[in-house]
């Protein structure tokens, strides 16, 4: 049977992701303890880019544990976290009071339901080398966004594919290093997908641990100096394009 075909005009984009649900649910036991460095070094540029959301309709795309979900409720958002991962989002649930987030199962790969301008920002977290078509996923970040709305969107960076580095882990069971599924989209893959969803794009940041991150994140050691994340920054804006 042939695999799906790829939007990028990759082979092999269908079996490449088919382990994904699967594979974050077995991870959500141990994601938030197996001290992964790559969210650690995302997290502070992330809230910081998002700037105050106190009082602000947030969406978090592909929210799996509530990393994010739980310091925005934390700091006044009204937060609607979605993710397709079951285990994920029950580990999500557990960190935050009942009630106070909306949670969505949702595959996001598929439209979202949800209205048009209904949020004033959107996050998303490592999220993006799980989706095959880029174009589809801002397009519908953009949709729900109200104007001058802005969205935070992070991303294994993709220079840690060429080191054969993808979001995979070690069950704690059985023992097994599993991968999920990734896609090594390019960060022009990136770029292009954003500006054709009619965003604006305000920046993009790069980002690689030093030595002192290193020695809290030990498994981060052999990257210091080497590109981990991106994270871009953007904005609805009807006319598109880069700000200057």
């Amino acid at each position: 049977m042939e695999s799906d075909p790829d939007p990028l005009g990759r082979p092999g984009a269908g079996d490449a992701l088919a382990g994904v649900r699967d594979g974050y649910d077995r991870w959500a036991v141990v994601y938030d303890h197996d001290a992964n460095p790559l969210p650690a070094l995302e997290e502070p540029h992330v809230r910081e880019a998002l700037g105050d959301v106190r009082g602000r309709d947030v969406l978090d795309l592909g929210c799996g544990t509530g990393r994010h979900t739980a310091w925005l409720a934390e700091a006044g958002a009204r937060v609607t976290a979605v993710d397709f991962s079951a285990g994920m989002l029950e580990e999500a649930r557990r960190k935050v009071p009942s009630g106070s987030v909306r949670f969505i199962v949702h595959d996001l790969h598929q439209p979202l339901p949800l209205g048009d301008a209904t949020f004033d920002a959107v996050v998303s977290g490592l999220v993006l080398e799980h989706l095959r078509d880029l174009h589809a996923f801002f397009t519908e970040a953009r949709r729900v966004l109200r104007p001058a709305g802005r969205a935070v969107f992070s991303a294994m960076h993709p220079a840690m594919f060429l080191r054969s580095s993808q979001a995979r882990f070690t069950d704690p069971d059985s023992g097994e290093r599993v991968q999920p599924g990734s896609l090594p989209h390019r960060l022009g893959d990136f770029v292009m997908a954003v500006l054709g969803a009619n965003f604006a794009l305000h920046g993009i940041g790069e980002y690689a641990p030093d030595t002192n991150f290193a020695r809290r994140y030990p498994r981060a050691e052999r990257y210091v100096g080497w590109p981990m994340l991106a994270v871009l920054d953007l904005r609805a804006d009807h006319r598109g394009g880069t700000e200057r």
